[in-house]
């Protein structure tokens, strides 16, 4: 269900009770899509949060701020200067439209106590806040358009503010289910629709497709345009208006709806607390994916790269191999050349005496004599052969990191939270991998970050821990959490786990000098394969050693080690 306008209805009717008469003491703009205004009323302290996101548009106190910018952007300044230390006088929509009017009264910053009013326009990627003056003229707005540039109004400073037109009817004008029935039936004689979701969300304000189809989830009916469907959701959204001021939320199948009483004292579920949570966890959730996706995605563009890098470099390798024929064909030349005169030849064919005087033809170049064509070909020979032992540490560097960037993607796949993005992209940024990523700032609140501050070893983020028939068992998300586990807090006599030939995480058996059975091991075996790659195929090898048999290179990157002495099992 969007925050369609009904919902902010019902938003706007909860928080008079709130916010009325309250100061603003406090202005932000975490980014470019959001305010946040500090409210100081009836003792309590409200962050009223005003999102314009295409996505996530809404108004709603909150109790989850995000993290603020060092320097506060212009339209934030300009809120500051005539809004702080003003009182809120009155906050309204008009029925169910999606555009919120909050007044504000009092001596501002500029000593102007002239009445301002902010306008919150509530319409998808069309949505806006804006700040007018008394005389409806726009000081400022966080969205600029022109009618020049397509817009239906111009929205800028100086410009009189007007209302965004509509031809949609106003459910409150209704008077009955038989006329709100008429009104739909006639509509859809008119353009010949049978989708009763459809046709209201097209005729009547505040109301969108999504919403209806829950409601007629809720109540059991059918999207048919008939009079018993068209009775009940009429009956249903009266009694939420008239209810107006006890209006609270219900998750239905990862949505909501609105109901007017509930059946336990749940504050989470007060119109402004769940929308707060709703939002906010589909903001996190939106933004992490958005977040991962984007580092995926150059982590596959550099892959790309580093393939067709190996493959140039294996047709080098592939030309080196023909190094000792261009060898031979020199020498022959050189032996043969008292029978050659100087004329320009393509090709000359001569017996082989390396091979029974069998005989050979041997291309040349006719601008130039045999005996320079000779001296090329012994050229090119000592150039294939001392480049053989630089291609071949190429070729090592290539796959080293080919290796690397496999086991990276495998970490961005499992990671399940921004802070263990952030993990990854300090991991490859410290490798020097050379990534153009901007970090994402993390939306937790106040409370989780100092948490995540007092967590011993937090630099390294929280290590997955298990019990498996009474031993402890590490499992690292990521390769700093893999060197960490396997170098430092493993002893030698601890047993170590991962899945043959393939990206998957370090799992550490502590044994604490005990001795643990076959079928630990084949538990332990079976979490090594579950945190890997291959965590959905069968019949996957799973090498495991003590960990004194494991050992990191000199310059070896995150997470990559080498180790001996080993045991395989097959996990099914």
């Amino acid at each position: 269900m969007s925050y369609n306008g009904l919902v902010n209805y019902f938003v706007i009717e909860e928080l008079k009770t709130k916010i009325i008469n309250g100061k603003i003491d406090k202005i932000f703009e975490p980014n470019f899509e959001e305010i946040v205004l500090g409210i100081y009323s009836k003792s309590s302290k409200y962050l009223l949060n005003i999102v314009i996101n295409s996505q996530f548009y809404r108004i709603n106190l909150t109790s989850n701020p995000k993290p603020n910018p060092m320097q506060a952007p212009n339209f934030c300044m300009t809120l500051r200067k005539y809004l702080l230390n003003t009182h809120i006088t009155n906050i309204y929509t008009n029925n169910f439209e999606r555009i919120v009017f909050i007044e504000f009264e009092g001596n501002n910053k500029v000593k102007d106590s002239l009445p301002k009013k902010l306008i919150i326009e509530l319409m998808g990627k069309y949505s806006n806040i804006i700040l007018i003056n008394s005389d409806n003229i726009i000081i400022d707005a966080l969205r600029h358009f022109s009618i020049n540039s397509g817009s239906l109004r111009n929205i800028f400073a100086g410009e009189k503010y007007v209302f965004p037109n509509s031809t949609k009817l106003d459910f409150v004008n209704v008077q009955n289910n038989e006329e709100f029935y008429n009104i739909i039936k006639n509509y859809s004689d008119f353009v010949q629709n049978d989708s009763l979701a459809s046709i209201i969300s097209n005729r009547f304000t505040g109301f969108d497709k999504e919403s209806i189809k829950i409601y007629e989830l809720k109540l059991n009916i059918s999207d048919n345009i008939n009079k018993n469907s068209a009775y009940l959701l009429f009956d249903y959204i009266n009694r939420l208006i008239k209810n107006k001021g006890n209006i609270f939320c219900e998750e239905i199948n990862n949505n909501y709806y609105l109901v007017s009483s509930i059946s336990k004292n749940n504050t989470d579920l007060y119109i402004n607390n769940f929308l707060d949570n709703f939002y906010t966890n589909k903001e996190l959730k939106s933004t992490f994916t958005n977040y991962r996706n984007n580092l995926l995605k150059l982590i596959l563009n550099k892959l790309d790269k580093l393939n067709s890098k190996l493959d140039s470099i294996n047709d080098k390798l592939n030309e080196c191999k023909n190094a000792d024929t261009y060898k031979l064909y020199g020498e022959l030349i050189t032996s043969n050349l008292y029978k050659l005169n100087n004329s320009n030849l393509d090709s000359i064919t001569l017996e082989n005496y390396y091979d029974n005087n069998n005989l050979i033809n041997i291309p040349l170049d006719k601008s130039i004599s045999p005996h320079i064509n000779a001296k090329n070909y012994f050229k090119k020979y000592r150039k294939l052969k001392n480049a053989i032992t630089v291609i071949n540490e190429q070729k090592e560097i290539v796959l080293s990191n080919i290796n690397y960037l496999e086991t990276i993607i495998y970490e961005i796949e499992i990671a399940k939270t921004i802070a263990e993005i952030d993990e990854i992209y300090s991991e490859i940024q410290n490798d020097n991998i050379n990534l153009k990523y901007k970090k994402q700032k993390n939306f937790s609140n106040k409370k989780v970050k100092n948490n995540l501050k007092n967590k011993k070893d937090n630099q390294i983020g929280e290590i997955l821990k298990f019990n498996i028939d009474g031993f402890t068992v590490l499992v690292g998300k990521n390769n700093k959490q893999n060197d960490y586990i396997t170098l430092k807090l493993a002893n030698n006599e601890d047993i170590w786990f991962h899945v043959k030939d393939f990206p998957g995480s370090h799992v550490v058996l502590r044994t604490e000098n005990k001795i643990p059975s076959q079928d630990t091991i084949n538990k332990c075996a079976n979490l090594a394969k579950k945190y890997s790659k291959v965590n959905q195929s069968s019949n996957i090898s799973v090498d495991y050693t003590y960990i004194k048999y494991v050992k990191k290179q000199n310059k070896a990157k995150p997470g990559m080690v080498i180790y001996t002495n080993n045991k395989t099992v097959m996990v099914h």
